[in-house]
Order: C-alpha cells, then sequence, then structure tokens
C-alpha cells in the first residue's frame, strides 16, 4: 500500500472514531471530560494523557540510543504509532467538541498537539535512504510533546501570569546586563589583551558572561593584576546579580496569587478559563457557563 494512502486510511479511521464517540458520548459530556477536570472522568482522562505524554517522550529519548533502538527497533516503533495514535484521536476529539476549532487549532496548544503527531505521518510520505537524515529530524520534533505537559498543570498558569506581569522588569534587567557585560567585555580586552587571550571584544563580552553567571569555563581567564582584580569585582558582581530576577518573580508570583480566583470552569465557546468563582457568564464572549 503506498504510504500516501495508508495515511489518508489512518486520518479518516481517526476522523471516523473521533465521530462517533462524539455521539455516543455527546459533545457536551465529551466537552466536559476534555477540557474540565472537576469531574471524575475528567480527571481520570488527564490522568491517562500525563502517562501517555511521559511514556511517549521517555521512549523517544531511549529510542535516540542506537544500541537500544537496533534491539528494540520493532517495539519502538509500535509504541510510536500506539501514541501518534491516540495523541491524533485526542486531538480530533478536541476540535468536534470545541465551539471555534480554528481558534483552538491556531493556539499554543493545539499547535503542540499537532507537532506531536505530525513527524510520524509524515516519515510515511518521507521513505527512502535519501530522506532518512529529514525524517529522523522530524522524529526529534515528538519532544514537544513534553509542553503538553502544562496544559494539565494548573500552576503553571499562575507562573505565566506572573512572567507577563514582569516582563517590563525583565526587560529592563536584561538590557541592563547586556550593557554591563558589553562594558565589561570592552574593558577587559583593553587591559589584558591578545596576550591574556582576550584577542577581540567579543571575546572579552564571552568571558564577562561566563564570569558574570559564575558559571567560570576557565579558557579564557585574566593574567595581569589589574585584570585580575577586574574579575574579582565581576564575580562578586555576578552572584547580586542572580538574585535580582529571582526577586522579581518572586514577586510576581505573590501578585498573581492574590489576584487569582478562578473558579476551574472553562467556556465551551472560546475556552476561557480566567473566571471568577461566582462568575455566571464568560468574561470574554459572554457565554452562559
Amino acid at each position: 500500500m503506498a504510504p500516501p494512502v495508508a495515511m489518508a486510511l489512518i486520518l479518516g479511521s481517526l476522523v471516523a472514531l473521533a465521530v462517533l464517540l462524539r455521539r455516543w458520548l455527546g459533545r457536551g459530556r465529551l466537552y466536559r471530560i476534555i477540557f474540565e477536570a472537576d469531574t471524575p472522568a475528567g480527571k481520570g482522562f488527564d490522568v491517562v494523557l500525563l502517562l501517555a505524554i511521559v511514556a511517549s517522550v521517555l521512549s523517544v529519548v531511549l529510542e535516540s540510543d542506537p544500541r537500544l533502538r537496533v534491539r528494540y527497533m520493532v517495539p519502538f516503533g509500535i509504541l510510536e504509532w500506539g501514541f501518534t495514535l491516540l495523541f491524533g484521536l485526542e486531538y480530533v476529539l478536541r476540535l468536534l467538541c470545541v465551539g471555534q476549532p480554528l481558534r483552538y487549532a491556531t493556539s499554543f496548544y493545539g499547535v503542540v498537539d499537532l507537532v506531536a503527531i505530525l513527524p510520524t505521518f509524515l516519515g510515511l510520505i518521507l521513505p527512502g535512504s535519501q530522506s532518512f537524515l529529514v525524517v529522523r529530524i522530524l522524529r526529534l520534533l515528538r519532544v514537544f510533546r513534553i509542553l503538553k505537559l502544562g496544559e494539565y498543570l494548573k500552576e503553571s498558569e499562575l507562573l505565566w501570569q506572573a512572567l507577563v506581569a514582569s516582563r517590563r522588569k525583565i526587560l529592563v534587567f536584561l538590557l541592563t546586563i547586556i550593557t554591563l557585560v558589553i562594558v565589561i567585555g570592552a574593558l577587559m580586552f583593553l587591559i589584558e589583551g591578545e596576550a591574556g587571550g582576550f584577542v577581540s571584544i567579543p571575546v572579552g563580552i564571552y568571558w564577562a558572561v561566563v564570569t558574570i553567571t559564575t558559571v567560570g569555563y576557565g579558557d579564557v581567564a585574566p593574567v595581569t593584576p589589574l585584570g585580575r582584580f577586574v574579575a574579582s569585582a565581576v564575580m562578586l558582581l555576578g552572584y547580586s546579580i542572580i538574585a535580582v530576577p529571582t526577586g522579581i518573580l518572586s514577586v510576581g508570583l505573590r501578585d498573581a496569587h492574590r489576584q487569582r480566583r478562578q473558579s476551574g470552569r472553562v467556556c465551551r465557546r472560546c475556552g476561557c478559563t480566567d473566571h471568577d468563582s461566582d462568575a455566571r457568564f464568560c468574561k470574554a464572549c459572554g457565554a452562559g457557563l
């Protein structure tokens, strides 16, 4: 059977099965199971998907070992197709039960879901040794399945809110660090020069980044007394700088936690989840909750 035909049959079977499940369970019940975790069925669905995501990522990691890949080629292939069909069915079900399928498909998690299943299907239409490298690159994209974990961790939303609220402070901090490492790199280039391994300002900037982050590879190091004095000051400065983003994020998390009063319900029309505990209508589109 030609690979395009096989892929069409597989996709058609997934769509048909998803349609049957939707008719059997009903759109409303299916939506509650997939998108809401405040029911036993919804919690069970999330647990199964979490286990499948972890197992699929573990399979990808183990398959990257050449010895394991050769020895267990058939089991790895079976697992990969099993996970691909499972995540493919989940993706189609999500599209069928949401009010705006295109909005979900173009959302962050919608794109992640699609990227998680595409490589295996694309491998069907890219056979032959001449495209082996391309297939291998596409198969590496399966690691993106781990991003699906964030969809089931409610605290990730709180962390994201803190990052968004602190984005200006973080941007100012990064711009300050960039300016600082450029100045330090140029200064070390003038002090040490080629004799100390600082053959250019970019090398000095590289040394400043490595030193100020307390990594200290040691491939470039000052040799003059003045250079070592400046290096000591930069090292001490690095310890104080590390605490700055931690403090910014801590304040953002505290503020986000204070402002968060969500009910855990999801709007069926637009997918919005940021609702107050006593809300009766969606704050984004006005639909009833």
